[in-house]
């Protein structure tokens, strides 16, 4: 059996800052006639620090703008929470090692009534060791 023991994280709303983001302002594509060739309402949104970049093009610039604002939100959470499992998966991978056979500290054989304490090559009782006395494995 292997144990691995992490910390609990709580979930916080990322908060973007303004001075992060570069916004652009350009005439959107495809049908639309006079008034998509006439009004910049599609909105590029570039994260500098990530370098992600957003688009949304829509018939108003603040609809283009929270559409834009709310698909950047969502990327960005995403990579917070594949760059967090990564670290909890590093972390957690330490802490157990590959879980076969050769990573044993200590075998436990209730019917030999034995511990055998694997770093140390220090054997004890089982019961002696259930009752607290780990000093004996040291």
């Amino acid at each position: 059996m292997t144990v691995a023991v992490i910390e609990p994280t709580t979930v916080q709303q990322l908060q973007i800052p303004k001075h992060d983001l570069n916004v652009e302002w350009y005439s959107g594509t495809g049908a639309g006639g006079q008034h998509r060739n006439k009004h910049q309402n599609s909105c590029r949104i570039t994260h500098i620090p990530s370098k992600v970049v957003v688009t949304a093009q829509c018939r108003s610039r603040q609809n283009s703008f929270d559409q834009a604002m709310s698909t950047l939100q969502i990327r960005l959470d995403n990579e917070f929470k594949k760059q967090y499992s990564n670290n909890v998966a590093v972390e957690r991978k330490q802490q157990v090692g590959s879980g076969m056979r050769g990573d044993k500290i200590r075998t436990y054989r209730f019917q030999d009534d034995v511990v055998k304490d694997h770093t140390t090559n220090k054997a004890a009782s089982v019961k002696r060791v259930m009752q607290g006395n780990f000093d004996l494995l040291w």
